[in-house]
């Protein structure tokens, strides 16, 4: 399985290869398997098909969409009422998953084939996948998670392909910065991807995204936090596209923190702990040091010890009537009401659902 060279050689044989091509602006280079994620709403598919369509002008490019239907793709590119339509390149293909088919045995694999079999028709070596959730439904978890990878790295390698991903986020805090853990699923998967960006969303104007590196593999870190790039969604002749601002820094475009930001952050740790992920892991997550998340943890803990605590009924609360004559608890019709046994004097009924309630 192994290849073994000398370090000189492999060298001096990747010399006579060509460097790999800039495919789109810094963000995509030839021969990488790339990741583009984002929130849902905030534009992955239209992004992907922009840069499907400015590649298509001197390669021939296979748009895979799990998204829209064909109708819904060409609502998306028309303008019925000024009566346009964006003309694509003949180059640019565009497969649709026949629904039927989804969750059929051995799903994963098949789907795999497919893609193989449609860029070998299309002789088509660049390949957008819209999006990840399509093809790997355990994408959440780390070993399904990392076969599934291994197989499109095969892929690729197997017919020189360039792979564009497009994954989406769990719902984010604003006001933090995009990170690597932003990204769904498994972190395996993010150790897979030669080149992962990412779309978010201004807080100056619901019409203004950014688009940030999030790991380069080759090469240098163009649009970091400090040079990320302004984007307008905006149909011009019923091409809705991205249209270029310019540059900006990323804080710029932060929300500033909210309670509702603290609140959500604070239910975010405590689910992922609930999860069983230690304080070390939470803390990557959520872009917090580990003593924060401890002490957030800790903190969330009491108050539901106290929130416990207060919600105990007293002995004798919620019996409705009276005291009968022989001193015992009686309804308004007279009957007795069963008294409760005395406490067990070695622990408390407080105690013994608080050693039960699962944190």
């Amino acid at each position: 399985m192994l290849s073994v060279k000398t370090a000189n050689r492999s060298v001096e044989d990747a010399l006579k290869m060509p460097d790999p091509v800039d495919l789109y602006h810094g963000l995509l280079n030839e021969g990488e398997v790339a990741c583009l994620f984002a929130d849902s709403n905030a534009g992955k598919s239209i992004f992907a098909v922009q840069m499907g369509d400015y590649i298509s002008r001197y390669r021939k490019v296979l748009y895979v969409d799990c998204e829209l239907s064909e109708k819904q793709f060409q609502l998306r590119y028309t303008n019925k009422e000024m009566g346009y339509r964006h003309v694509f390149s003949d180059n640019f293909y565009r497969a649709e998953i026949d629904p039927m088919h989804i969750g059929i045995q051995n799903y994963e694999e098949a789907i795999i084939k497919d893609i193989e079999e449609a860029a070998l028709q299309t002789d088509a070596r660049i390949v957008i996948i819209d999006n990840l959730t399509y093809l790997c439904n355990s994408s959440e978890k780390g070993d399904v998670a990392g076969l599934f990878m291994m197989k499109l790295i095969a892929l690729k390698k197997k017919h020189t392909l360039t792979l564009l991903i497009i994954s989406h986020t769990p719902k984010r805090n604003l006001s933090n910065p995009i990170t690597q853990n932003d990204l769904a699923g498994s972190k395996k998967l993010y150790n897979f991807f030669d080149n992962v960006f990412a779309i978010g969303q201004s807080a100056q104007d619901k019409r203004i995204k950014f688009v940030k590196q999030v790991k380069v593999r080759a090469g240098e870190y163009l649009y970091d936090s400090d040079n990320v790039i302004v984007y307008e969604i905006t149909n011009d002749g019923g091409y809705v596209h991205f249209l270029h601002k310019g540059y900006g820094k990323e804080a710029e475009h932060l929300r500033d923190k909210t309670e509702e930001d603290d609140a959500l952050t604070r239910s975010n740790i405590q689910s992922l702990h609930r999860e069983g992920k230690s304080v070390r892991e939470i803390a990557d997550l959520v872009s917090l040091s580990k003593t924060t998340v401890h002490r957030i943890i800790t903190r969330e803990k009491e108050k539901e010890t106290v929130s416990l605590g207060d919600a105990v009924p007293s002995r004798d609360a919620g019996q409705a009537g009276h005291v009968g004559q022989d001193g015992t608890l009686a309804d308004a019709a007279g009957q007795c009401v069963p008294q409760p046994d005395e406490p067990d004097p070695g622990g408390s009924f407080v105690f013994d659902l608080y050693d039960n309630f699962e944190f």
